[in-house]
């Protein structure tokens, strides 16, 4: 009863070892994952390597990269604890093993001795033949022969049991390897991320001490996002303006028979075809593509402290994205070009409407598209413009539902 019970625990100690290779797996995706993105800033810094020192960008890549390093050391420590748990298991497994086989020998080693004792086959034939019956006769030849299979059973379940000991101890040397080398990576890491938190110590001494300049680009900012927000909610007040009044004209020539197609959303009156782009837009929260191609997030939805200047806190209604020179602006889902916007004479913004939804690329260049034009997800819209003197390059995307501002982070898919 004892060996079936470590038979049972030792089984499953082997579905949880199972279950934690998955987990494993997963761990590994999410750290290579991380290590991908790190050499893709690393590759920004090194493009804007002249720059590097007192810009202002690359200040917010750095913090970037440092929220990613400090992620990539928590997901290796994790890594390892995982490992921890799988040698215990092992070790577990190896005494329950090492248990039933000793039980097992002990026995074998009893049924040898009892064979060795009875082994003239005349004791055999002698057994059979006092029978006091052929009934009993017959019994007695059963048992010998069960006896025996018995015998080759547990033999061969030493061997078994051997064998799954031996890849017990293989696999515990194998996991004790992994968190050796495991060990020295997070070790070279902590000495990159220490050797970062100095760099963007330095970086940033550097850009406070152009606080001044520094604040008159931030209002130069602000006042830009203030006319480019006052002009998005003009032309969302337009556009829902013009879908009442097409649902107007369809109610006055609406005959008895004839069937309603609009369908009012929120404030907005929608044809099926705009109802069926919104709905799905609305289902895709968290699954819609980046709108680059590649990227990383420099800039956060809401209200946050300025990373340089004290006591200031920057508002912002969507993120910033900022990627290599020359890359395309995408378009996050299907819709329609509503408009157009001059910001400044290299800065023009997209306004996109997605039935009830909108969405904003601005920091443009050039566009590649005009109000009116249907475009598909993925669609390059415009080119996003840099700003050499600083190596930034820069997209902001903004989320709009009708008025309402949306976090862009929470329904663009993890890149």
């Amino acid at each position: 009863m004892k060996i079936q019970f470590n038979i049972i625990f030792a089984i499953l100690i082997l579905f949880s070892l199972t279950v934690f290779s998955q987990s494993r797996e997963e761990l590994e995706k999410k750290k290579n994952k991380t290590q991908q993105e790190i050499e893709y800033i690393n590759s920004l810094l090194k493009l804007n390597q002249k720059n590097a020192e007192s810009s202002y960008n690359n200040l917010l890549i750095i913090n970037k990269k440092i929220s990613l390093q400090e992620n990539l050391i928590v997901s290796i420590e994790t890594e390892i604890k995982y490992i921890d748990t799988k040698i215990n298991k092992n070790k577990s497994a190896i005494t329950a093993l090492e248990s039933d086989l000793k039980k097992i020998k002990d026995e074998y080693a009893k049924i040898i001795y009892y064979a060795y004792v009875n082994r003239s086959s005349y004791n055999k034939l002698m057994f059979i033949m006092s029978a006091n019956d052929f009934n009993q006769a017959y019994k007695r030849l059963k048992y010998l022969e069960q006896y025996s299979t018995y015998r080759k059973a547990q033999a061969e379940s030493i061997r078994k049991t051997q064998e799954k000991l031996s890849r017990k101890i293989a696999e515990l040397e194998k996991n004790k390897e992994e968190k050796k080398e495991l060990i020295k990576i997070q070790q070279d890491e902590k000495i990159v991320l220490a050797s970062e938190k100095t760099e963007q110590k330095e970086t940033l001494t550097k850009l406070q001490s152009k606080e001044k300049e520094l604040k008159t680009k931030l209002e130069k900012q602000i006042l830009a996002r203030k006319k480019l927000q006052k002009e998005i909610e003009d032309i969302i007040a337009e556009e829902i303006r013009k879908a009442a009044e097409r649902a107007k004209k369809e109610a006055e020539n609406k005959t008895p028979n004839s069937k309603t197609t609009t369908t009012t959303k929120g404030n907005f009156a929608l044809t099926p075809a705009e109802k069926i782009i919104s709905d799905n837009f609305g289902a895709n929260k968290g699954l819609l593509p980046w709108p680059t191609e590649r990227g990383v997030v420099t800039g956060l939805f809401g209200e946050h402290p300025h990373p340089v200047l004290k006591n200031i806190k920057v508002q912002s209604n969507g993120i910033d994205i900022s990627t290599s020179e020359g890359s395309s602006a995408r378009a996050i889902f299907d819709g329609e070009v509503s408009k157009i916007v001059t910001i400044g004479p290299s800065n023009k913004a997209i306004l996109i409407r997605h039935g009830n939804f909108f969405t904003l690329y601005s920091n443009l260049k050039e566009t590649k598209v005009k109000a009116g034009d249907k475009v598909k997800t993925k669609q390059s819209i415009g080119i996003i413009n840099t700003v050499k003197e600083e190596g930034k390059t820069t997209l902001h995307i903004e989320i709009w539902q009708e008025s309402t501002k949306l976090d862009p982070s929470l329904w663009l898919s993890k890149m």
